[in-house]
């Protein structure tokens, strides 16, 4: 538990104070107590849990500040809760890589295996759109909730040459967002501002420069969310760093799962042979900067439990969220109930 304000919880050093106080006023009222006469034959009427009873309310009343104390600090909890993600987007790498078989059957068998399964397992309401880069990226499926549809489009996947990891990014981040604006032909993905002062110059209408997107928090767009699936590293198209930073600005998550072997691995075809290796930093940051999460798969079942994962993750998340209002409820409870101890021990009810 964290809390947002924690400053105020310097406030709780008040409670062992008033626990002093309370035990010096008892002292004192004992020593007024011992001058009246028959003191004595009053301590053996009030029994022991008599006196018990006496310090009830003063402790519920110190467990009610105690807790309204830690309420203005504002308290802070992970929480299971449920998502509403209304559109996924699966990323999937169909670069020549991925015809390697250290992943059995295959890396793309293995991949189409796990994404079926994810597919076969989301709510009914959810959209589901396909993505799919090798030199470059397309937009297989778009978003649908129609299962058959995602899965025939799973089904036709071809091996390309190449890998844009950017790409991917980028044309699975249109899919949500339609308007978007971007440069596979360059390393900084975002277009360029144009100048329209010399078509301003000779009085010709010009279009207006388009707003700069307001960047949002990272992860705070809880409609759509983006799997990518790699077995290599980006060797054409734009930054996938610099990609990823342009949905983490519009709060849209890119979950990264990595296939494969770290370390490297020749895959060979027909007349050419390449050495391609998984650039696990590069999943992590892409992860990292959109408020994701990154996941290895060294093989097929545990490449079908990263996707099992995924979508309890995308079902059920947990998130940090503040609970003052559980505390002061709590307070009030604890303040209240002192309250009616106190009346009921003063009218000798108790």
């Amino acid at each position: 538990m964290t809390f947002i304000w924690p400053g105020f919880l310097w406030f709780l050093l008040c409670v062992p104070l008033l626990i002093v106080t309370y035990w010096l006023m008892l002292r004192r009222k004992k020593k007024h107590a011992v001058r009246y006469a028959g003191l004595s034959t009053v301590k053996e009427a009030m029994g022991r849990s008599q006196q018990l009873r006496r310090h009830l309310p003063p402790l519920l009343f110190l467990v009610a500040l105690t807790v309204m104390l830690l309420a203005v600090a504002r308290p802070a909890a992970l929480v299971t809760l449920p998502s509403q993600y209304e559109t996924v987007i699966l990323a999937i790498d169909v670069s020549g890589s991925m015809r390697a078989s250290d992943v059995t059957p295959t890396r793309i068998a293995a991949a189409q295996a796990a994404v079926r399964g994810f597919v076969e397992q989301q709510p009914r309401n959810t959209r589901v759109g396909v993505v799919t880069f090798a030199g470059t990226a397309a937009l297989t499926q778009p978003p649908t909730e129609n299962r058959q549809d995602i899965l025939a489009a799973i089904d036709r996947i071809q091996l390309q040459r190449a890998t844009a990891i950017g790409s991917g990014i980028l044309v699975s981040l249109k899919a949500i967002f339609p308007e978007i604006e971007f440069n596979l032909n360059s390393s900084d993905p975002r277009p360029a501002e144009k100048d329209y002062s010399e078509a301003r110059a000779i009085g010709e209408r010009s279009k207006e420069r388009r707003a700069d997107v307001k960047p949002v928090q990272p992860g705070s767009y809880t409609s759509a969310a983006i799997i990518l699936l790699t077995d290599g590293q980006t060797t054409t198209g734009p930054d996938p760093i610099e990609s990823s930073k342009m949905a983490a600005e519009r709060g849209v998550r890119v979950f990264t799962v990595g296939i494969g072997t770290i370390e490297g691995e020749v895959v060979a075809g027909e007349g050419w042979s390449m050495h391609v290796r998984l650039d696990e930093d590069s999943l992590k940051k892409i992860a990292t900067s959109t408020g994701a999460e990154y996941f290895y798969a060294g093989t097929a079942d545990d490449l079908a439990k990263v996707y099992k994962m995924l979508n309890s993750k995308l079902t059920l998340e947990r998130k940090e969220t503040e609970i003052t209002a559980l505390f002061a409820a709590v307070a009030a409870f604890f303040a209240l109930l002192s309250a009616m101890l106190s009346m009921l021990w003063f009218n000798r009810i108790l």
